[in-house]
């Protein structure tokens, strides 16, 4: 059944239990919301913002945008795309697309204009609902957007003028359910994944592939009704979404948390009582060392027993953080999953929390995923080399939207190839090697080199540049750049950063190497040979036995 049935069910079942929180502890709003679901609890156990919606509300909301869509001739065949940063509207958006049949498009708020418009051409999009943070990007590019293509803004600060608001486009839409029949193997998501070439590739996904993410994760970690689940990585993500949809799957309550730090995330697991945690490496090395350092002290917060699972994705995982987070919480399971976007997120693979003595591997197969590894020609390898990655399960994606020679490549007699470098041990248990593709995973976020390269290409005393990744304790990698200057110019490191000030802040290198770049006799960066020069020739490998 599509997840759209779900959220009904939930409704039913739980009308009146809260399903989603918003906290946001760096924001100190006072002011009560005047919708009676989005309720702005004051307490003194909660003295920031914090909002909740209960499972009736969030069908409703999502019921609302639905007719909307519908009632100006958005559904099947449409596709809807959404760039809004973490808040309780964002899910009741994503369902409310689903439930007319229109293909959903979750995007990167890290996207620079172009970007946006990008992937608003590449998935052909009929409708964007944009939040306040973007109303600069969108206003950079709206007048080379379609005529056609509708602007939705969704946000407490006056409409834009080239928008429309999603507050009045909702406020008179029936709240029940459209009825509108939906199939598992119609066409449902499209998601934007890294590539190597600067632009991501949009992947399509079929509405079974959504399904199957809520069997995977609820299998593999048991989510139960009364679990409460923190949500801290962006919601546009496959990851995020994905975890959180084995605690949708149960009616499990879910905590979206705007904030970071240390102190953020154990104050709110003390406060929500969560039992579940994603996080990734940076997060889970910054609160070791906050309490190593005394920034932060376990026994101030007193509802910490119920936290049972901690689990890390994103990136490769180094040993020894789970070691030493299991001798500060032993009574912690830990888990990993692999996973991307063509196969829906994670889950394809998975370390399983009875596996904590094989901490470094990613795993084995996930529930209801094959695995293999194999050679250039296709063939598996033996037990012990290392190959490429392959998976095959109900949710791989159908194709890269709009470039059946991508999807040709990567997609092989119902196996994904998945362009990263793997070996099988004794065990059964895959570990990654490296990644085949030049993309740098810096803190969970994907960095593409040639966009960077593009940028410092332009500075006039740069003659080459390349950039790779390096590995990073914290990080897993950061980006740094190999820098070739023209003969005879001199050149600085605050001089190359100073330029750089123009690029996103993530994008920045955060190395700077000025020596020559090694290109082939057909002109292509020999980028082998930087990684074996500098260090970084197995990054992944060194990242999990570090």
């Amino acid at each position: 059944m599509p997840i759209t049935e779900i959220l009904e069910k939930n409704a039913l079942l739980y009308a009146d239990e809260v399903a989603l929180v918003e906290i946001n502890p760096e924001r100190r709003e006072k002011s009560r919301k005047t919708w009676r679901e989005y309720e702005l609890i004051e307490t003194a156990a909660a003295p920031y913002y914090r909002r909740e919606i209960t499972w009736s509300i969030f069908n409703e909301k999502a019921n609302r945008f639905a007719n909307a869509l519908l009632a100006r001739g958005i559904g099947k065949g449409n596709k809807v795309a959404i760039l809004l940063m973490n808040g309780l509207e964002w899910l009741p958006i994503y369902f409310g697309i689903l439930k007319t049949g229109a293909i959903v498009v979750p995007m990167n708020f890290r996207y620079a204009a172009d970007e946006i418009k990008y992937c608003l051409d590449k998935a052909d999009v009929d409708l964007l609902v944009f939040g306040p943070e973007f109303i600069g990007r969108i206003e950079d590019i709206v007048e080379h957007l379609p005529d056609e293509l509708a602007l939705i803004y969704c946000g407490t600060e006056v409409c834009p003028s080239f928008a429309e608001s999603y507050s009045e486009l909702t406020a008179d839409c029936s709240s029940a359910s459209p009825s509108i029949s939906i199939t598992d193997d119609e066409l449902g998501a499209i998601y934007f994944s890294s590539g190597t070439t600067g632009f991501p590739k949009a992947i399509l996904h079929k509405h079974k592939s959504l399904m199957h993410s809520c069997e995977v994760e609820q299998n593999h970690h048991g989510q139960m009704h009364d679990d409460i689940f923190l949500c801290i990585p962006p919601l546009y993500h496959t990851g995020a979404k994905m975890h959180w949809f084995g605690s949708f799957l149960v009616g499990a309550r879910g905590i979206l948390l705007k904030g970071t730090s240390p102190e953020f995330i154990i104050d709110t697991v003390s406060k929500e009582k969560c039992t579940i945690v994603w996080l990734l490496v940076p997060w889970a090395q910054d609160i070791l060392l906050a309490l190593e350092n005394g920034d932060i002290k376990l026994e101030d917060y007193p509802n910490l027993a119920q936290w049972r699972l901690m689990h890390i994705g994103a990136q490769p995982v180094p040993q020894s953080l789970v070691h030493h987070w299991l001798e500060v919480f032993p009574h912690h399971a830990y888990d990993t999953n692999y996973g991307l976007s063509e196969a829906i997120g994670p889950g394809c693979v998975h370390l399983g929390l009875e596996n904590t003595a094989k901490v470094g591997a990613i795993g084995v197969p996930g529930f209801g995923w094959e695995c293999k590894i194999v050679d250039e020609q296709d063939k598996l390898v033996e037990q012990g080399l290392v190959g490429e990655l392959c998976v095959r399960g109900p949710a791989v994606m159908e194709e890269y939207y709009k470039d059946p020679e991508a999807t040709a490549e990567s997609i092989k007699d119902g196996w994904l190839h998945t362009g990263d470098m793997a070996m099988l041990d004794e065990d059964g248990f895959i570990f990654l090697v490296d990644r085949k593709k030049d993309v740098i995973i810096s803190g969970g976020e994907n960095i593409y080199p040639v966009q960077i390269e593009d940028f410092l290409s332009r500075h006039p005393d740069i003659k080459d540049v390349a950039v790779i990744g390096l590995p990073d304790a914290r990080l897993g990698e950061i980006s740094a750049a190999i820098i070739e200057l023209k003969p005879g110019r001199t050149c600085t490191e605050d001089d190359i950063n100073e330029f750089c000030h123009e690029l996103p802040r993530y994008k920045r290198p955060r190395a700077l190497i000025f020596a020559p770049v090694p290109r082939n006799a057909t002109g292509k960066i020999e980028k082998p040979k930087l990684r074996t020069m500098y260090g970084a020739e197995n990054v992944v490998a060194v990242q999990s036995l570090s």
